[in-house]
């Protein structure tokens, strides 16, 4: 239940917050006390109905309605207890002594008559409380049945599914057919460039058969790229994302890029032929939306007769058609449903790990939960990650059964597979709910960085403390259990079974966008989401996809003082924008990829009290706003990929400030940004990435040794020669040892040139807590650092270059228990062979070797003996030969 859902996202987090407010004594205010426990304890009344509301599959209008004033009721208070502390003064960045004493008393004085206006408010709010209780039958329920709703466990199987899931059971045919027809010769006609599209609705698998085909075959062509589009599809951006990812694999002259973001269509599409004119390629076009995007994309992929591919996905038949018009020679693939062999086989190895091992009593209710999933492979995972964590019992089978509806029986459209989506979204509870309901605030086909994700989520105020685990840990559970639902898609799952982004099916989006309009969770503004023109209630979270002047307008007479976060997402949206001094109530503002900032005015962005998370990354903002230093709540700032290289002094005034991520320019090798003198100050931080040290001053570089809670540091340093790096050599390397004895888990030094890093050999104490290393950089050790020893016992991801690997150094890393990963580059070896000892490298599943010879160098030989790294799942070495005068390159 989708409004149940949304009121747990304000309702639990209020009442901690009202729970910590009676127990400061800055509620000073004569009856304000007694009147703030009064309302928790209704609150919590109301809180216990909402919990008990979330059994009910389906509620009838009444109970929607009064869930929604709940909800709404919860909104306006934590707004009024937001405003009532802040008018206090509590969380105040001074010091205490004689001036903060002035302060004080004259702030009291200041905002006596606003603290009478909030107890009014409150009065106000109590008398809400009373209207809501007074509706008939609010709290009665015992209407209600069925068990109540628990939070399973993570399926132990979870790593290896979401690791393999390209491989979805009976695509081994299909796959297999594309792949033949992709790469036969007959004769001269082959040397013609062929299309395959493959059509077909959502959900049934078009991309996934895409990517087997694609990666098949890939190894026959001079060059590749896989590109996904959206229903709006920019051009531009697929374009560059192509020239991107052909660019890496052939040579590419640096000029050919140049002023690559200023470029038109037209030009892309002119460079991009230019490009591949004499390249056999393969290119994917995945998720096409209409004629008129690839009759634009077409003219991109020349016909060179040198037999390349392309392979293109729509859900459109006419689309299809449209990119397959020579039926001699291109082909369209309809895809099909799940045999039903093939879809047992998915179905109960889903749930026990085997299609043999269902028990016969559940046999019969699995044939008509199959029968009314219809083949459909995403309908099969959803319902059997549902069934896998629920009892092995054919009454609970059999209500699942009844739950999910006919609509698949009749036709397998949209509406039916929202219905198979909606009872997964059923089965979560409340906290995953509100936490996946929120997903729906970023576009469609968006990559969604788990730590940007993991961020928003705890600034929103979805997340508490519990059971001894940080907000952050919570919320990286609640991330990884939406994985393990089905609920979304992992992307870029590393060697530690972690995703580092994800990805929301198109089906589940539109289920989540409508529930989320549906329970005013979130205003959409975009194309064909437009519904702020039709809302009568408060907007509590904006998504802005598209806006143009009318809707500008309409927008401009809406009361945005409740809004809570921000989010914008499209350049051209910028120059519409209302000024953020009317969003009072904002905790999350987030304008990453947005150009043009100039012609907004930010003004107005320190009156801004809650705000907790800011993104610029991706903005062509050069200066940070004025009065950004008095964000004193915020928690995260995020200024990746902009050109914003100075702070003012006042920053290191935000002592709540957690994340401080920076890099000025694009690209790996620019770091200009300096860290602000006084940063010790800032002693909350947990994440600094970006800034260059040798451009720092040595103060700032000391500093850093302060931040005992530090746990990732990513930093530039660069300046070999120069007068300053010795001194700043030094400083930072006694900072690191502080670090190292305290929280640090990641290391990253990048640096654009071969500037020495030895002083690390006197890393002391050894980094106890650390568990990624990595360096990009030309320079190598000319020996294995000291402090790299089997006592690094949290070390799972070590990225390191050496001057001359030794059978010694092999031994070393071959003993570290909790390696992972290692990428190894090393100019030359000790001997011709190098032996690779049995029982070393116990959990090793990432084993990458660049060699970079001179001309003369001998070849260096691997011997694994029996035993050696019995979990390795890529071995890759690379044997690089470097000019004379040229410098290695660097492993991003």
């Amino acid at each position: 239940m989708e409004v149940v859902s949304a009121s747990h996202g304000v309702l639990g987090p209020l009442l901690g917050k009202l729970t910590s407010l009676l127990a400061d004594e800055c509620v000073r205010l004569k009856g304000v006390r007694r009147e703030i426990r009064s309302l928790r304890s209704e609150l919590m009344s109301m809180h216990a109905a909402v919990q008990k509301y979330a059994m009910l599959q389906h509620p009838d209008v009444q109970a929607k309605v009064r869930i929604s004033l709940v909800r709404e009721l919860a909104y306006d208070t934590e707004d009024v207890i937001d405003k009532f502390v802040h008018h206090l003064g509590n969380g105040s960045h001074h010091h205490g002594g004689f001036k903060e004493y002035f302060r004080k008393i004259a702030r009291q004085l200041k905002t006596l008559g606003s603290r009478h206006g909030i107890a009014s408010q409150i009065d106000e709010l109590k008398a809400r409380v009373k209207e809501v209780k007074e509706q008939k039958s609010s709290y009665k329920l015992d209407d209600i049945a069925g068990s109540t709703c628990e939070c399973s466990g993570v399926d132990p199987r979870l790593s290896a599914f979401f690791v393999e899931e390209e491989h979805l059971v009976g695509i081994d045919g299909p796959r297999d057919d594309l792949v033949n027809w992709m790469v036969e010769d007959k004769g001269s006609s082959t040397k013609n460039l062929k299309v395959l599209s493959i059509v077909g609705f959502g959900g049934l698998g078009k991309t996934t058969l895409a990517k087997e085909v694609y990666s098949k075959i890939q190894g026959h062509f001079c060059c590749h790229a896989f590109v996904s589009i959206s229903q709006k599809p920019n051009v531009k951006n697929i374009m560059k994302d192509v020239i991107s990812q052909v660019g890496s694999q052939v040579p590419c002259e640096k000029e050919f890029t140049e002023d690559i973001d200023s470029w038109d269509e037209k030009k892309f599409i002119a460079k991009l032929r230019e490009l591949l004119q004499d390249k056999r390629y393969l290119i994917t076009i995945d998720d096409i939306w209409s004629i008129p995007a690839w009759d634009i994309i077409k003219y991109a992929f020349p016909e060179n007769n040198l037999s390349s591919r392309i392979i293109a996905t729509t859900r459109i038949v006419d689309v299809a058609r449209s990119c397959c018009p020579r039926g001699d020679i291109d082909r369209i693939y309809e895809m099909e449903a799940l045999s039903d062999l093939h879809s047992k086989r998915l179905f109960f190895k889903r749930i026990f790990g085997s299609e043999d091992c269902c028990p016969d009593v559940l046999k019969q209710v699995s044939n008509k939960i199959l029968k009314k999933c219809g083949g459909l492979p995403l309908a099969l995972i959803s319902i059997s990650s549902l069934l896998a964590n629920r009892p092995k019992i054919k009454d609970e089978w059999e209500r699942v059964s009844r739950s999910i509806g006919s609509a698949l029986e009749k036709n397998p459209s949209l509406e039916g597979m929202n219905s198979i989506l909606s009872l997964s979204y059923n089965d979560l509870p409340p906290n995953l709910k509100t936490c996946l309901l929120y997903l729906s605030i970023f576009p469609e086909d968006t990559v969604i960085d788990r730590e940007c994700l993991v961020r928003r989520w705890i600034a929103e105020g979805f997340i508490c403390e519990e059971r001894g685990q940080s907000k952050q840990e919570v919320a990286e559970n609640h991330f990884y259990e939406l994985i393990n639902k089905s609920m979304v898609q992992p992307v870029e799952v590393g060697y530690d079974g972690k995703a580092r982004a994800c990805r929301v099916h198109d089906m589940m989006l539109e289920l989540i966008i409508s529930k989320s309009i549906e329970d005013n969770f979130i205003t959409f503004m975009g194309h064909g989401q437009t519904d702020v023109a039709n809302r009568h209630g408060l907007i509590r979270r904006l998504s802005i996809h598209h806006i143009d002047q009318e809707l500008a307008s309409v927008l401009a007479n809406k009361d945005l003082s409740h809004v809570r976060s921000l989010t914008v997402t499209a350049s051209a949206c910028i120059k519409y924008l209302p000024s953020l001094v009317g969003f009072e109530a904002l905790r999350v503002l987030d304008f990453q990829g947005c150009q043009n900032m100039q012609e907004y005015d930010m003004n107005g962005i320190d009156k801004l009290f809650q705000l907790k998370y800011l993104s610029l990354r991706g903005t062509d903002m050069s200066k940070l706003p004025s009065g950004i230093a008095r964000l004193y709540g915020l928690e995260t700032l995020d200024l990746r990929n902009t050109y914003i290289e100075e702070f003012p002094p006042e920053i290191v005034q935000l002592v709540k400030l957690q994340h401080l991520l920076v890099s000025s320019g694009f690209g790996w090798s620019v770091g200009r940004a300096k860290m602000p003198n006084g940063i010790g100050n800032m002693r909350n931080l947990r994440v600094i990435s970006g800034f260059n040290v040798i451009k720092s001053s040595l103060g700032a570089v000391e500093e850093l040794g302060n931040l005992t809670t530090l746990q990732e540091l990513h930093i530039q340093l660069d300046g070999r020669g120069s007068q300053e790096y010795k001194k700043h050599e030094e400083m930072l390397l006694s900072s690191l040892c502080k670090l190292g004895g305290c929280k640090l888990q990641s290391l990253w030094i990048r640096a654009a040139d071969s500037t020495p890093l030895q002083f690390l050999d006197s890393w002391s104490p050894l980094p106890s807590s650390l568990q990624r290393f990595r360096m990009t950089t030309d320079y190598s050790f000319p020996e294995m650092p000291k402090w790299i020893t089997p006592k690094l016992t949290s070390l799972a991801y070590l990225n390191i270059n050496l001057v001359e690997i030794m059978e010694e150094d092999l031994s070393i890393f071959g003993e570290m228990r909790a390696l992972l990963s290692l990428v190894l580059t090393f100019n030359g070896a000790q001997n011709e062979r190098i032996i690779v000892r049995g029982h070393a490298f116990p959990c090793l599943k990432e084993f990458c070797l660049f060699f970079f010879s001179n001309s003369g160098s001998r070849p260096t030989y691997l011997k694994f003996e029996e035993g050696a790294m019995p979990k390795l799942e890529k071995l890759e070495r690379r044997d690089i030969f470097r000019k004379k005068g040229c410098s290695g390159c660097h492993k991003e």
